[in-house]
């Protein structure tokens, strides 16, 4: 769902400090496919270890996420959006909505 957001930065919604992941193990024992940007608040809302703003399972077929990216699926929804993308019909966020999708019609026994 996440692969086409490798090595992006992208604004999304926080809209509480729940969901915090207490995670017990070294971080090379987790998937970890989504991180905020640095530790301290207000980037790490919830204080998540190791910065995990979601969690995956290996075979990708659950995820588990704190930052509400429904919620920021147009560009007006958005509190900053990169000046000159203002045009997009949709934000970067929708892709991961059509990503699932893909994954569902490929996974789903017919």
């Amino acid at each position: 769902m996440l692969k086409a957001f490798a090595g992006s930065r992208l604004g999304v919604w926080i809209a509480h400090g729940e969901g915090r992941f207490s995670l017990k193990g070294k971080e090379s024992d987790y998937i970890i496919p989504v991180k905020y940007g640095y530790q301290q608040y207000p980037a790490n809302p919830n204080g998540s270890d190791y910065n995990a703003a979601a969690l995956t399972t290996a075979d990708g077929r659950h995820l588990a996420m704190m930052p509400h990216i429904e919620r920021s699926v147009f560009p007006w929804q958005w509190a900053y959006y990169t000046p000159g993308a203002l045009n997009d019909v949709v934000s970067p966020w929708a892709h991961a909505f059509v990503a699932a999708r893909e994954w569902i019609e490929l996974n789903t026994r017919k």
